[in-house]
């Protein structure tokens, strides 16, 4: 079904401002720099736009593969010489576009950043109403290992909804039995990542989690929590969120123990940070795409 063209204008809004601030987004990461200046520094550019981030700017470095967002207070640096790959969304009134790139720091680590790239351009221009979802993986496989390079088996590519980062299908980036298709007017994430041929080529949750989404409104004792909570879910909705943008909600004193309830009491759930098994770097490539009568259109 094809997307009135009120909710069109508004991903199409939201791509162009996240297209704008990804391709900034590559001039701003240098060797030295603090991490928590390159999120907040695309976060801002997203604002100065129009639009609102989506999620908290993922800077992931090397084996880091995603979900990684400075925490309050974060003193890491982008390291000299590393695999920095910069992932950012965008929304409009709720309706998301999601993009991605790497930034190489490392000329021997260039060759992932092109497979992650070309597998992305090839995912462009096969997808079409009616792609069984299982081609689309074993070609998106076809394309990195083509380049010397492994993709990530247990991240995929995924349908974006109103206020939804993941929801309905997912796009996988190796060989996957599915009888599942890709429909007119599906909204999707398509983001091949890929390492290095040795790797384990799979990701595992790491002990970090810096990303927060709303889940359930349940009830919490303290008014201070019900407060934070109130407040997540008129900034947020469904959407994730990072710490450092609700810490001021409350007083420094009161902070810490509502933060805290919210998470035990599931109100709220973390996204584990996603490492490389092996330890192995990882490239990132995305755009959003919108699935039309004649192929798809890229939004970011």
């Amino acid at each position: 079904m094809a997307l009135p063209e009120e909710t069109l204008e508004k991903y199409r809004r939201a791509g162009r401002i996240a297209a704008e601030v990804r391709e900034g987004a590559r001039g701003l990461v240098h060797g030295g720099m603090p991490i928590v200046a390159l999120c907040e520094g695309v976060e801002a550019m997203i604002r100065e736009r129009g639009g609102r981030p989506a999620f908290p700017c993922n800077v992931s470095v090397d084996e880091v593969a995603a979900h990684y967002t400075s925490p309050p207070g974060d003193r890491r640096r982008v390291p000299e010489g590393s695999l920095v790959k910069v992932d950012l969304g965008v929304h409009v009134d709720g309706f998301v576009a999601d993009t991605a790139v790497t930034v190489c720091l490392n000329p021997e680590m260039e060759h992932l950043v092109h497979a992650a790239e070309e597998a992305l351009a090839k995912a462009v221009e096969i997808l079409r109403p009616g792609l069984p979802i299982s081609r689309f993986g074993s070609t998106i496989q076809e394309a990195v290992e083509a380049r010397g390079a492994k993709p990530i088996s247990n991240l995929t590519g995924h349908q974006v909804g109103r206020y939804l980062i993941h929801t309905g299908k997912a796009l996988p980036n190796v060989s996957h039995l599915s009888m599942a298709r890709v429909g007119v007017g599906e909204v999707y994430g398509v983001e091949p990542f890929v390492t290095v041929a040795e790797a384990a080529g799979r990701v595992k949750n790491g002990p970090e989690e810096f990303i927060y989404r709303f889940v359930k409104r349940k009830t919490v004792g303290d008014p201070f929590a019900r407060r934070l909570l109130d407040h997540v879910w008129k900034s947020f909705h469904t959407l994730p969120f990072a710490e450092r943008w609700i810490q001021r909600t409350l007083p420094p004193e009161r902070y810490r123990a509502a933060f805290s309830r919210l998470l035990s009491s599931k109100s709220i759930t973390a996204y584990p940070v996603f490492v490389e098994a092996s330890g192995k770097p990882v490239a990132q490539a995305e755009h959003t795409v919108l699935i039309v009568e004649d192929g798809c259109l890229v939004l970011t």
